[in-house]
């Protein structure tokens, strides 16, 4: 598409003063760009060799601060470098900026120069990997829902986060006219994106105010990942350019609906979708069959990996499109996983378990080495559920704290198989801080419900 470039290209656009300025970044464990402006000159005569980062960036929470705990990095071990090293695949012009292309790295140790194992393009890659051993490619789809709110992100931080005001008024759920309403925001994103050289099919209003939802079409599943990212990044940017602020928290607000980010997946071989198989009932493939039933059977153990925050697990509530109970379904938007497509080469699974603050790496890679372990146990995969899946209660819940889903990520020997022990430690320390941290917060729902009542 016209928004990738090649080395050569940029090397041309550089020298006819087209571009100035060149991010380097890498993707950090909370799915955020991270990394340097470089003047454009310097890049294509040598920074795209490598440049350097701080190793703490692997090891921070939300805020950047530097939690203690992490094997990788530490004060004791004085806060060394990673390598950025440019995957000169992913240049691309960023079109929200003048003068400005940006390229994704690959995280290597400093001194082996091997990948940093905890990365999380190093973790989707070495899934991947192991697919393909097996003659499989994946290939995948992410939908981004996020809302946008009046004001910046500036101004409502300097309010405190109070008084948030959605950009729309009431539902716009594929509502033309209250959706025209936000078109100086949407519109933009659309058509920066596509000048990116990500595909986007296009954008809709979602089920609550000022709700918005954008598609971008499949793609092999390290693509799918880098167009995520930088969607996500680019639609943040663009908003506040246009005075908005835009949120991919999954819940803000406990009488409104949260955000998610689907995840649609696929086994290709030779080819074709090794998901479909016309002989079979519904086209479903004895593949499929095994690939779905090791999502459900390894859900809890990879829960953390789609909802990695505290807030994460607010979203899973009854009656809002979110899941609840481990099932798998024929289009039906109440279960953890829809099959879409039935009777066609199209037929996918759709996992609806991810928030919107999902990292787009490590969630397909988790979920890729359950599907994996289905396919190796060739576990049998038991009939849909029919019905309103909030309504029964027999089911496995998905875990309903991160502390669940922490001590289901520890105790996984499927995900400590494919990811090994080092990777483990490290994601199990990210989900223990971020609950020492909420542990030690006092709430305003506390202080309102206790300040004259306990």
């Amino acid at each position: 598409m016209s928004g990738t470039l090649s080395f050569d290209d940029l090397k041309s656009r550089v020298e006819e003063g087209m571009i100035d300025t060149v991010i380097a970044c890498l993707v950090d464990m909370q799915g955020r760009l991270m990394g340097k402006r470089l003047v454009a000159q310097f890049f294509v005569d040598s920074g795209w060799e490598e440049t350097h980062c701080c190793n703490y960036l692997l090891a921070t929470d939300l805020e950047m601060a530097t939690p203690d705990g992490y094997a990788s990095t530490s004060w004791e071990s004085g806060y060394g470098d990673y390598v950025m090293k440019p995957d000169l695949d992913t240049i691309r012009l960023a079109p929200w900026q003048e003068g400005c292309a940006l390229v994704l790295c690959d995280v290597l140790d400093h001194h082996t120069y091997e990948e940093v194992p905890f990365s999380p393009r190093a973790m989707l890659k070495a899934q991947i990997a192991r697919l393909e051993e097996k003659g499989f490619s994946p290939v995948t789809a992410t939908e981004l829902e996020f809302f946008l709110f009046q004001g910046t992100h500036d101004e409502i931080n300097a309010n405190g986060f109070r008084d948030l005001k959605p950009i729309s008024n009431y539902n716009e759920d594929y509502h033309i006219f209250q959706t025209s309403k936000e078109e100086y925001v949407m519109r933009p994103v659309r058509n920066t994106l596509l000048a990116m050289g990500i595909p986007v099919e296009g954008s809709k209003g979602e089920a609550e105010a000022g709700q918005a939802e954008v598609n971008i079409r499949y793609a092999d599943a390290m693509s799918t990942a880098d167009h995520h990212t930088l969607a996500k990044h680019a639609i943040k940017e663009i908003a506040h350019q246009h005075g908005a602020a835009a949120t991919f928290l999954p819940k803000w607000h406990k009488d409104r609906v949260g955000s998610a980010s689907h995840i649609h997946q696929s086994l290709w071989q030779d080819g074709k979708n090794a998901f479909y198989d016309a002989d079979r009932e519904i086209g479903k493939s004895e593949l499929m069959d095994h690939y779905i039933a090791g999502l459900m059977k390894y859900a809890a153990d990879y829960t953390y990996f789609v909802a990695p925050y505290v807030n994460s697990y607010k979203r899973f509530a009854k009656g809002t499109f979110a899941p609840t109970q481990v099932v798998w379904s024929v289009d039906n938007r109440t279960a953890a996983y829809r099959l879409c497509g039935a009777g066609s080469k199209s037929i996918r699974i759709e996992v609806r378990t991810p928030g919107a603050d999902m990292n787009p790496y490590l969630a397909q890679a988790a979920i890729m080495a359950a599907g994996l372990k289905g396919i190796e146990e060739k576990l049998e995969l038991g009939a849909p559920f029919k019905g309103d899946a909030y309504a029964d209660d027999t089911k496995q819940h998905i875990p309903r704290t991160l502390r669940d889903a922490r001590e289901a990520l520890v105790a996984s020997d499927m995900l400590r198989d494919a990811f090994g022990d080092e990777v483990m430690a490290h994601y199990a320390r990210a989900a223990e801080v971020e609950i020492e941290e909420f542990d030690r917060v006092v709430t305003d729902w506390e202080i309102a419900r206790g300040f004259e009542r306990a």
